[in-house]
């Protein structure tokens, strides 16, 4: 189980802005041969009240390196796990993989607040 994500006050909460994360390093195992997974984390998120605390999202992130999961769960996951930690008012995670067996993935969840 990843480490726990953090988060500091967003002081721009009067605006929306866009912010990047690209984590090239992403490793994890597929569940179904043991061998690691290699891929591209992007997180493009628009904050409300918090954002997320980069180090702890780091950890997070490496924290896959021994997780057996299949791509389309990891990345519905942490999509999942950011949006419980820092409630954005909209979010995308794509997880663009190496090619295995000459075929790459490229998995993309998306998160949008309602307007309620």
């Amino acid at each position: 189980m990843p480490p726990a994500l953090e988060t500091f006050p967003n002081q721009f909460t009067q605006r929306d802005y866009e912010i990047e994360i690209v984590c090239p390093e992403f490793t994890s195992v597929c569940p179904k041969t043991g061998h690691p997974d290699f891929g591209t984390i992007t997180i493009t998120y628009t904050p409300d009240e918090t954002c997320v605390e980069l180090k702890s999202l780091k950890q997070y992130l490496f924290g896959y390196r021994s997780v057996g999961v299949f791509y389309e769960h990891g990345v519905n996951t942490i999509l999942d796990d950011l949006v419980a930690a820092c409630q954005p008012r909209r979010m995308r995670v794509v997880g663009h993989f190496t090619p295995r067996g000459g075929i790459t993935s490229k998995i993309t969840a998306v998160y949008e607040a309602s307007s309620a």
